[in-house]
């Protein structure tokens, strides 16, 4: 405790002079413990002092019990010493005993092995010489076996002696039953009971024997069985491609007839199929040979034949011996292509392409299988294309065939086609185009059933040719003619005059162009997947797809054109109205009823029958022909009264209405924002040429200026003529409007919003107008043409306001139809 505390804890023992009659009882108290302490620490040292002591003994007494340890342990291992070298002294001899009767055990069972090994041979020998195959390969056996025993004894001669002359017995065996089987297949097992057991025994004696051995016989059996097969087959009258399918009922004849006799072959020799695959490449070298030296291209037919009878072949022996065989449909004969020209075709192959779309594996060359294993069916080797693939290289003519059938049939859809399609039906394609595929889809069938190389490529760039001949058919029955904004921009000349009907083929002729493009796309796929793989990156439709796309532009473009031709007519019907002598404003004009008869009679049709996509390029090819068409038109029209030019602006506002409602009427409202975005601007421009014909002569200028700010000098010229004013009236005012140019730059200030609603102009207000060259600014000539524009100062445009503000009352109506767009 430091200073303070102490103070604190006095102070806190006697807090008053009362309690310091307790510091003498405290002092002793304290006195007494001091001694205590001093007690405890004085034992304390006093028993350490005890304890070292008592540890250094402890120390010595440990020291000495290690010492002693250490030399009993010296002592132990000495005499282990002692015992190891006295055992082995004792175990000397005994190990000399032990390899002594090792070496004499080993030398007994060697004696013995020999002396049964020699016994063996001769036993093996007699054996031989009588032909006893069923013990001698029994005999053999054990003679391998006891062989493999005096492997490591080839260099004593005895042995090299025994080897030898086991060496000389299996050839002994060899050529006796080599000899046997010579006389397989010639009769004598019908006239010998016990020859076909014999040789049954002999293949025991086969098998016993070097694998080689086997195999020798096995070729050697089987060319002997072939032999007559080349003879009979190269002789001038089978060596023919029409006598191809003798050949394979030749070999399932033999191996019918003599199955029961070949079961004397062991199964795992395989004999069968060892038989069939050199019969397969025999048959394919003479078939080559043929084929090459032919004189003139192989008949169709005959060639086609042959080849269909090879494939079945090859099917029978993959399904016969492992991989199996191509699954089969059988075609009616409505789906054979036929060639009038050649009457031996229809005999000939009547039956052929009798199969279905294999899978996907192409035909391998004999190169190749010669590097698989032929010894077991089904460990790689692959029947089909053994011989069918000699027939690859001449299969053009087939090609040449299929490629005039084709174009044949398409020739004949085409004269059949209706160019209708019946009601109720979904697609709205021709008929033709659908069979046109139907009957492709035939011809890939056949053909990949024949080959998936060369062959199949050139057959698919015959599609190709036959589809762009479709193409060009479907463009060549489309209406010609056409003369408008757009036929000048694609180049066509001449009018387009198209009925009902004609509207109608041009939107099948869309839809079936539409059905090509995809189908060719889908038949490319096809190809491509069954296809051999070096030839699928040539697999390619985008030719064609575009021939079919150029069509439908075609087709869409001749569908506006048609309606173009049509407006035209109305066009020429509104020039000859004598506009400068209406004497009032009436509903709408003749020629915009029969503008919307028009459009209600054409456009519902084309929106049920064509897709939206191609709606919507319809819509927009005519949204660029119709509304410039009919501003071009005004100019023609010969002078245009103030009355008249009030008529012509409700017909526009009425026109445009029409043109508006074109998507609701084809049911495809979706995408026609762009269409009534663009059909508001063209039609606007109208209606400002229109508003600058009623505007008065001496602001004539300031308001084509401000409502057509891009208009030529040559359009304003025209409007005055428009107007009716003399040459001389004109040349001032064009001399005024040259000195400012034929547009107005507006500054950079917005100029004021103009009401949407007509205002309530009175005839007084003409006298505020300032004549031309007095305007202030750009702003105010926009202000006031719009006021002009509207028709400011005329009783007919009073009477003019006065008949619409009335046809707001009204449910119906062609003015109502004004308000309500």
């Amino acid at each position: 405790m430091d200073k303070s505390s102490t103070l604190e804890y006095i102070n806190q023992m006697f807090p008053t002079e009362a309690s310091l009659s307790g510091v003498e009882p405290l002092m002793q108290k304290i006195h007494s413990e001091i001694r205590r302490i001093d007690a405890e620490i004085l034992g304390a040292v006093r028993q350490q002092s005890n304890s070292g002591t008592k540890a250094k003994e402890d120390l010595a007494a440990a020291t000495h019990a290690v010492e002693e340890l250490t030399y009993k342990i010296r002592e132990i291992k000495t005499k282990a010493e002692q015992s190891e070298t006295m055992v082995q002294e004792i175990c000397r001899d005994i190990k000399k005993l032990d390899f002594a009767k090792k070496h004499i055990t080993t030398t007994i069972t060697a004696l013995h092995r020999l002396t049964m090994l020699v016994s063996a041979i001769e036993q093996l020998q007699i054996m031989a010489s009588k032909r006893q195959y069923k013990e001698a390969a029994a005999q053999l056996e054990a003679v391998n076996q006891l062989c493999s025993h005096f492997e490591a004894y080839r260099d004593i001669p005895k042995i090299t002696e025994l080897r030898e002359k086991f060496k000389n017995i299996k050839q002994i065996l060899k050529s006796h039953v080599f000899s046997d089987f010579s006389s397989l297949g010639t009769g004598k097992e019908s006239e010998e009971t016990n020859l076909l057991q014999h040789l049954s025994d002999a293949c025991l004696v086969v098998d016993a024997l070097e694998p080689s051995v086997r195999e020798e016989l096995v070729n050697t059996f089987c060319s002997r069985e072939l032999t007559s097969y080349e003879q009979i087959f190269e002789g001038a009258e089978l060596a023919k491609l029409d006598k191809t399918e003798r050949r394979y009922a030749w070999i399932k004849r033999r191996m019918r007839t003599n199955e029961e006799i070949w079961k004397i072959f062991p199964p795992s020799w395989h004999v069968p199929y060892r038989l069939c695959i050199l019969f397969c490449k025999k048959t394919r070298k003479q078939l080559e040979e043929i084929l090459i030296n032919m004189k003139e291209k192989p008949d169709v037919g005959t060639l086609l034949l042959a080849l269909q009878r090879t494939l079945e072949f090859e099917d029978e022996l993959a399904e016969k011996f492992g991989g199996g065989a191509r699954s089969k449909e059988i075609i009616s004969e409505d789906d054979i292509d036929k060639d009038e020209n050649n009457s031996q075709i229809v005999s000939d192959i009547r039956k052929k392409y009798e199969r279905k779309l294999a899978a996907h594996q192409g035909t391998e060359d004999e190169e190749k299988d010669g590097n698989k294993d032929t010894s077991v069916p089904g460990a790689g080797f692959n029947f089909r294309g053994i011989i069918s693939s000699c027939f690859e290289p001449h299969l053009t003519v087939y090609i040449e065939l299929e490629e005039k059938t084709l174009m044949e049939s398409l020739e004949k859809l085409v004269q059949e086609e209706t160019w209708d399609i019946e009601e109720g039906s979904q697609n709205n394609v021709l008929t033709s185009s659908m069979q046109l595929f139907l009957i492709i889809k035939r011809s890939l069938k056949r053909c990949s059933a024949l080959t998936k190389n060369q062959t199949l490529f050139n057959l698919f760039k015959v599609f190709q040719r036959v589809l762009k001949a479709y193409a060009t058919k479907l463009f060549v029955k489309l209406p010609k003619g056409g003369m408008g904004l757009v036929a000048a921009a694609t180049g066509i000349d001449g009018q387009i005059k198209t009925s009902d009907r004609d509207e109608r083929v041009i939107c099948y002729i869309v839809n079936s162009a539409e059905y090509c493009h995809k189908t060719a796309g889908e038949l490319a796929e096809s190809v491509s997947k069954i296809i051999d793989s070096q030839y699928a990156d040539g697999v390619d439709m985008s030719e064609v797809q575009d021939e079919f796309s150029a069509v439908i532009t075609k087709a869409l473009v001749t569908l506006v054109h048609g309606l173009e031709t049509k407006f035209d007519i109305e066009m020429a019907t509104m020039t000859r109205i004598p506009w400068n002598t209406l004497e009032s404003v009436g509903d709408q004009s003749g020629y915009v009823n029969n503008i919307n008869l028009m459009l209600n009679n054409s456009i519902p049709v084309l929106g049920s029958l064509l897709s939206p996509i191609y709606f919507q390029f319809f819509l927009d090819k005519l949204a660029s022909s119709l509304g410039p068409r009919f501003y071009v038109n005004i100019f023609k029209c010969k002078q245009i009264s103030e009355t008249g030019a009030q008529q012509m602006l409700l017909d526009t506002q009425a026109i445009k209405t029409i043109l508006l409602d074109i998507p609701s009427l084809g049911r495809q409202t979706t995408t026609a924002a762009s269409y009534s975005k663009f059909v508001s601007r063209e039609m606007s421009k109208a209606e400002a040429l229109l508003k600058v014909i009623l505007s008065p002569v001496d602001s004539v200028a300031d308001t084509y200026r401000a409502l057509l700010p891009e208009g030529t000098t040559m359009e304003f010229q025209r409007v005055l003529e428009l107007k009716g004013l003399k040459k001389a009236d004109q040349q001032t005012i064009l001399d005024d409007f040259n000195k400012l140019g034929p547009g107005i730059t507006q500054p950079p200030v917005a100029p004021p919003v103009v009401p949407a609603v007509p205002l309530p102009i009175i005839a007084p207000a003409m006298s505020n107008i300032a004549p031309v060259g007095l305007i202030a600014s750009g702003e105010d000539v926009l202000t006031r043409a719009a006021a002009l524009g509207r028709g400011a100062a005329s009783t007919g445009f009073k009477r003019f306001l006065a008949l619409t503000e009335a046809a707001k009352d009204r449910k119906d109506g062609p003015f109502r139809k004004l308000f309500n767009a």
